[in-house]
């Protein structure tokens, strides 16, 4: 008698619970999507950490507690003016023939759990692409400084060229296909991070004349392998939500399959730099290494959609032998100090990534590429979009870098630099109580 009467409550649970779906639009799918954006976003936040760790680990002791609170505040800056400024100019009412949202700015309403799930994963991207200029130029710029670009990059810079492939913008109206952000993120913050190095000059000692007119390149060695490597680890963790949590929906199958594709490429990656670095430098180097498997991610982070998974190990293992190219190129001929090669990461590949959608694409009605009978149209679309956003973020944030050095001031002074930024800037010693030796 009891089974019947606990079968019959449940039965009638499911009945009205059936009804209640029936007549509200939130429906068990809403729910799965909903549950998947805000552990896809959870997952990318995580990445801030790896981005701290990582540029911690490959820079000096004197400036940790500086790395990580660059880290910490670009966030923290970067969600409020991403909410006031932003949102709207990347997903609002679309305008200009695609080039800007124009509506939705300080949006402050109770009862719109879409627009909640959708900003708070969206939030974390645009984060990311502020924080990628970080590392490029670390251990010289004023903490001050920072703050302002950074929030510059997460209210326009990145927004704007967001609008043109996310928002409904003119990119994606050509059908420019960037499934989780190879331009629209990471190329975006590359070429914030070389147009900063750039503009910013590179470290004390860093670049030394000779008597017979040659220029030593001199290493700054990071002061932890283990923190770096910790970094990236957690880099790729998060990178799952990065990549997988970009189908948009916690239904789709194809969630799967992202994730097959990002880690193999991140495996290739890794391999490709390994050995690369193994023959260039005659032993196989560890930074080299750990920037092969972001140079894996970043390159598949376009692509990881419409690929298949042998096509994905040829991405991340071209895009693991391009960084370490791109470290050597940057380095040593143009001379523009980056210690922790995030311009080669996140620019070189981001633009790989983005064109390999135009060679591998193999998704009918998303995106077709030259190999799979598509031509050359879906790659001549990628190599616009790239050309275009890249020319966007460069422009902006070069102008951006040169009005803030020629009035608050972009570098510390050279004792500032030399002493270290975690005393000069924070007056917090990242190891106090520790005999810690580093380079100067």
């Amino acid at each position: 008698m009891r089974k019947k009467k606990l079968i019959a409550a449940v039965l009638m649970g499911l009945v009205v619970a059936g009804a209640v779906f029936a007549q509200d639009e939130w429906t068990i799918e809403n729910a799965l999507d909903m549950v998947w954006l805000f552990l896809g976003a959870a997952l990318v936040f995580i990445m801030q950490v790896g981005f701290a760790l990582v540029e911690t680990g490959l820079t000096r002791a004197k400036n940790a507690t500086n790395i990580v609170m660059k880290n910490l505040m670009d966030f923290c800056f970067g969600a409020v003016v991403y909410w006031a400024i932003g949102w709207g100019l990347m997903y609002g009412a679309d305008a200009l023939g695609g080039l800007v949202g124009t509506s939705d700015f300080f949006k402050n309403i109770m009862d719109d759990p879409g627009y909640y799930r959708d900003w708070f994963f969206q939030v974390v991207f645009a984060a990311t692409a502020a924080t990628i200029v970080s590392g490029a130029m670390a251990e010289r710029t004023r903490f001050k400084s920072y703050l302002l670009y950074t929030c510059f990059i997460s209210a326009f810079i990145y927004p704007i060229s967001g609008h043109w492939v996310w928002g409904g913008g003119w990119l994606s109206e050509l059908g420019f296909h960037d499934f989780a952000g190879s331009t629209v993120v990471h190329s975006v913050g590359g070429w914030a991070a070389l147009m900063g190095a750039l503009v910013l000059g590179p470290r004390v000692g860093k670049y030394v004349k000779c008597a017979d007119g040659k220029v030593s390149v001199r290493a700054f060695p990071g002061h932890s392998m283990p923190l770096a490597m910790t970094g990236v680890f957690l880099l790729w963790f998060g990178w799952y939500g990065f990549n997988g949590a970009s189908t948009l929906s916690g239904s789709s199958p194809d969630i799967a399959r992202v994730c097959v594709t990002t880690t193999l490429a991140a495996a290739s990656g890794t391999i490709g730099a390994l050995f690369t670095s193994w023959v260039w430098f005659k032993k196989p180097d560890a930074s080299m290494s750990m920037n092969g498997a972001l140079a894996g991610l970043v390159s598949i982070t376009a692509p990881c959609g419409v690929v298949s998974p042998a096509a994905s190990i040829v991405i991340g293992l071209v895009g693991g032998i391009l960084v370490v190219l791109s470290v050597e190129f940057i380095d040593k001929v143009l001379k523009i100090d980056d210690p922790v090669g995030a311009s080669s990461v996140h620019l070189t590949c981001g633009i790989w990534g983005t064109l390999a959608v135009g060679i591998w694409g193999n998704v009918e009605g998303v995106a077709v590429g030259a190999l799979h009978g598509g031509g050359a149209a879906q790659l001549g679309v990628q190599a616009l979009g790239v050309v275009s956003v890249g020319a966007w973020a460069a422009i902006t944030s070069l102008v951006l870098f040169l009005i803030i050095k020629a009035t608050v001031g972009l570098r510390v002074n050279q004792k500032e630099e030399l002493q270290g930024l975690d005393i000069t800037e924070h007056k917090a010693d990242a190891y106090a109580g520790f005999q810690i030796f580093s380079n100067t």
